[in-house]
């Protein structure tokens, strides 16, 4: 089997607070916050996010990926792939295929094992958006995130930093959760009918991959269990045999159960901190249950990820409104401005320009170095024609020379931040700031770039990057209980 060659997360900025759901609907509170995706992501652009990291300063192991898979239970289109999107803004050879594994919480770690199990460099993303009714369990206990992984060979620039030793999977016919297509939540049957069922399938796979790898529970490191039924993922955490010390966090009262993503960040956390040797066990449950053994590696050290996911949990907004997060989520139909309603993108122009939009790759002259934002024929500096080469971008910083607080354009988050960018090295370019309040719009701010879906109009999905606050890593207080 393949090894484990680089891995990222993303987990997003905004955070609910369970008490304010609690306050507005007249129920119980819970602990804590829930992670919450932004008015302008989806399952699509966390994708993107989660997998940036995990290629950033390679380009030898971005350009052997051969494979993409893409595995969400709330794919942002259907019958249209929606990793050849992913796959368009990470810039990846034209001859990777991208496919998604989609509709259950289970592909996740379907995913994995097929990237685990393939005979090509794989990237494996999982992401996922959890909704549920207003005053659902689901609505307060789950989160949105996202995770990536690449999957193959070692080279020798890139050492594998953890060995894959074994799997399992058992596959159950099981009516415990569902949801129609179109349906906004899911259904589930009472907890108990399949909490005993999904204990004995977990321990049945965790034997059979343990077997395989010769391993004891016992000698388990880190063991991450993930699922959406709670009761049975508690069970098998306390049932399993493995030492309490090997645990890992849930981040429940943090982020929330972020569904086909969770075994993903859950992984993600163990690789930011597991010492080399140590041994690790994901189980997932759903339609059955999937079991994935991985050892860490020497080299795990010196490749981590640059932004681990605590940090990411510790660097949130305050919490949102209640009202807010409805109207995020198409719960709460908000009057819009007083503008005409939005255009889709139209598909011709779009193709022709893949590259800028997708990748947000500008142009740079080899005549005089100016690089140019969007693509340009002619040198804005000395003129000269046809005298350009890509200038990727999207890990460029900036700095925010003037802004606009726009209370009248369209946007599902007024007011709309608009701010003009120069960039580290060269270039300008006018943008949306994104996961900010007014008082992050200031000139001499320092930015960074983030895929976004910036409107969805006509059945149409319009992606492209925006700016955010270059933040470091900080925590706005203490989840409110």
């Amino acid at each position: 089997m393949a090894g484990l060659l680089a891995y990222g997360a993303y987990v997003p900025y905004h955070r609910l607070a369970r008490q304010d759901i609690a306050a507005a609907l007249g129920t119980s509170a819970g602990r804590g916050t829930r992670s919450v995706a932004g008015y302008d992501e989806d399952t699509t652009s966390m994708a993107v996010e989660a997998a940036r990291p995990a290629l950033r300063g390679d380009s030898g192991l971005r350009g052997s990926i051969r494979h993409l898979l893409l595995a969400t239970a709330a794919p942002a289109y259907l019958d249209k792939t929606n990793a050849a999107a992913v796959h368009a803004a990470l810039a990846l050879d034209r001859h990777v295929l991208a496919l998604d594994v989609a509709a259950a919480v289970r592909s996740g770690i379907g995913a994995l094992i097929a990237g685990a199990r393939s005979d090509v460099p794989t990237l494996a993303v999982l992401a996922d958006i959890r909704t549920g009714r207003p005053g659902s369990t689901d609505e307060s206990a789950c989160g949105d995130a996202a995770a990536a992984f690449v999957f193959g060979a070692p080279s020798a620039t890139r050492p594998v930093i953890a060995e894959v030793v074994a799997h399992d999977a058992l596959s159950e016919e099981l009516l415990e959760r569902w949801r129609l297509p179109g349906a906004v939540a899911s259904r589930v049957w009472e907890e108990r009918f399949a909490e005993d069922i999904y204990v004995g399938l977990a321990r049945e796979a965790l034997d059979g991959a343990l077997s395989e790898a010769g391993w004891e529970a016992a000698d388990i490191d880190h063991f991450a269990v993930a699922g959406l039924h709670g009761r049975a993922c508690a069970a098998v955490r306390r049932g399993s045999g493995v030492r309490l010390a090997a645990l890992t966090p849930d981040f429940a009262d943090a982020i929330g159960n972020t569904g086909t993503a969770h075994i993903g960040v859950q992984l993600a956390d163990v690789l930011d901190r597991a010492r080399p040797g140590e041994k690790i066990a994901l189980v997932v449950l759903g339609d059955g249950a999937g079991v994935l053994l991985l050892r860490a590696t020497d080299a795990l050290p010196a490749h981590r990820a640059t932004r681990p996911v605590a940090e990411q949990i510790a660097s949130h907004s305050a919490p949102m409104a209640y009202a807010s997060f409805l109207s995020w989520r198409g719960m709460l139909d908000r009057e819009p401005p007083r503008r005409p309603d939005p255009e889709p993108p139209y598909a011709p122009p779009a193709h022709r320009r893949t590259a800028w939009k997708y990748a947000f790759t500008g142009s740079r002259c080899e005549k005089c170095g100016a690089r140019h934002l969007p693509v340009s024929r002619v040198c804005a500096s000395c003129r000269a024609v046809d005298a350009m080469v890509d200038e990727p971008m999207e890990q460029v910083h900036g700095t925010v020379v003037t802004f606009t607080v726009d209370r009248l354009a369209f946007t599902p988050s007024p007011p709309m931040l608009v701010v003009v960018v120069d960039y580290d090295g060269g270039g300008r370019f006018r943008c949306q700031l994104t996961d900010a309040t007014e008082a992050d719009a200031s000139v001499g701010a320092r930015v960074e770039m983030t895929f976004r879906r910036t409107v969805t109009a006509g059945g149409v999905h319009n992606y492209f990057w925006k700016a955010r606050p270059l933040r470091e890593a900080r925590a706005t207080g203490p989840a409110r209980d």
